[in-house]
């Protein structure tokens, strides 16, 4: 396929710059325009409500096959907890590009020097330890601190959480010592940990990252919990099958070119790539567990 074909395509990200919808998103257009697979693909930010206001607008959009929305398992989340009208069923699925674990951050004069210590003091009084994540009830920085609350022994009910609009808005919490320790994933803090302006204590991944060497997974620490974050893309319900073969071609040529495996790389991006019904039938069933969780809450 030629650009011409692309003229006009816009992606929207449904929440506040800076967050990790909106890094992917920018990421994506730009390798697009650098490898010349696509050109002038505009990415606009339309927040509010966990991602559910971008929900509704992609749905509201039916037919339209020059937009398509970058989303995640926060989408899914919101969608329950904040009794979207509009679900991510509606929605033509296009592809889910990667992974990324969770982190667990404090500033760089917190107190809990390790994970253990942090658990110890949050078990101790759950009240008193805020955690803040960059997502809504439901959405992955939500579902890694409950998971955790309920892995250490923890009543997930009782976890103060304090929820941000993205990354772009939990960082300056966990700079400014307003919360105790921010849940999220860690891709979103990297400048930081390297100008030692925070500490990772743990990530969820199963194994170690690169990017962060010397930090230990919750599993080393000795809790026994896996948790990733995945982000992907999906379209206005309606769309022709020429359009939505346009969204999978060119995300799937994104994501070979040596350019996205380079932006991967340096960010600690998991590939996780599932294109088409593939990704339709994975997004049914993370729609179908992260229900599960929200319900045990009495979130859903």
């Amino acid at each position: 396929m030629t650009t011409e074909g692309t003229a006009g395509l816009r992606l929207m990200v449904p929440n506040t710059p800076g967050g990790g919808y909106d890094t992917t998103a920018r990421s994506l257009a730009r390798v697009m325009e650098e490898t010349g697979i696509a050109s002038g693909v505009q990415v606009f930010n339309l927040p509010g409500a966990g991602g559910t206001v971008g929900l509704q607008r992609t749905v509201n959009e039916k037919g339209n096959g020059k937009l398509a929305m970058q989303m995640g398992l926060g989408v899914v989340g919101a969608s329950y907890t904040s009794k979207s009208q509009a679900t991510l069923s509606q929605t033509t699925p296009i592809a889910k590009l990667i992974e990324e674990a969770g982190a667990i951050v404090v500033s760089k004069d917190s107190p809990y020097k390790t994970i253990g210590d942090l658990v110890k003091a949050w078990k101790k009084d759950p009240s008193k330890v805020t955690v803040g994540g960059g997502s809504s009830p439901g959405g992955p920085d939500h579902l890694l601190p409950m998971q955790l609350a309920q892995t250490v022994g923890i009543d997930p009910k009782k976890v103060n959480f304090i929820s941000y609009d993205g990354g772009g808005e939990l960082l300056p919490a966990i700079l400014g010592n307003k919360i105790a320790f921010g849940a999220s994933g860690y891709g979103e803090f990297l400048d930081q940990v390297e100008a030692g302006q925070v500490r990772v204590l743990a990530i969820t991944s199963a194994e170690p990252v690169d990017v962060l060497q010397d930090v230990p997974t919750l599993k080393s620490s000795g809790i026994d919990l896996i948790f990733t974050n995945w982000r992907g893309i999906v379209a206005p319900p309606g769309i022709s099958d020429a359009d939505r073969k346009t969204w999978v071609d060119l995300v799937t040529r994104t994501r070979d070119s040596a350019k996205w495996k380079e932006e991967c790389a340096k960010r600690g991006w998991k590939d996780a790539f599932l294109a088409g019904d593939e990704f339709a039938t994975y997004l049914a069933e993370q729609d179908k567990a992260v229900a599960d969780i929200l319900k045990q809450l009495g979130l859903a």
